[in-house]
């Protein structure tokens, strides 16, 4: 093979590798979901009774309603990310919650700190969808200044 043809080869190989990675389509979390408790792991915590997240999700916006009910009372907040990296600032109760949203692959990872009065509180949730769009995971590793603690949503759309 001469230089040029050689060359050539080279460029079209990177073409595709470096194009696999950016033209991959982003993954939908759009939907009504519903906690599945049994395939879900609160580690120390008491699990919610109930717990639903609404989703609307037009790349980059992502809308997240959710509310839950169980031994800590009821829960319910809205907050917006958008998914390329940028920070978004949101309320949940009486604490302001700091996140940013970026793609690790298929799955969406969301960093969050929120300030709690009596420290910082910081969240990294990894998203994640089943090959068939029916189970969303959100797999969680808290850091507060009582220690660290992973928490697993498994939720079915509805």
């Amino acid at each position: 093979m001469n230089r040029k043809a050689f060359l050539l080869s080279m460029c079209a190989v990177a073409g595709l590798v470096i194009g696999s990675g950016t033209a991959q389509a982003a993954t939908n979390f759009t939907g009504e979901w519903k906690l599945n408790a049994e395939k879900s792991n609160f580690g120390p915590m008491p699990a919610p009774e109930k717990l639903t997240v609404k989703v609307d999700h037009k790349e980059p916006s992502m809308k997240v309603a959710q509310s839950q009910s169980g031994p800590q009372g009821d829960m319910a907040f809205d907050v917006n990310y958008t998914t390329d990296g940028k920070e978004n600032t949101n309320t949940i109760g009486p604490m302001t919650a700091k996140s940013t949203a970026k793609w690790d692959g298929d799955a969406l990872v969301i960093d969050t700190k929120l300030d709690t009065g009596g420290g910082e509180l910081t969240i990294k949730t990894k998203w994640t969808l089943s090959a068939d769009g029916k189970t969303l995971t959100q797999a969680a590793h808290l850091v507060s200044p009582q220690g660290e603690l992973d928490i697993t949503y498994v939720l079915d759309k509805q």
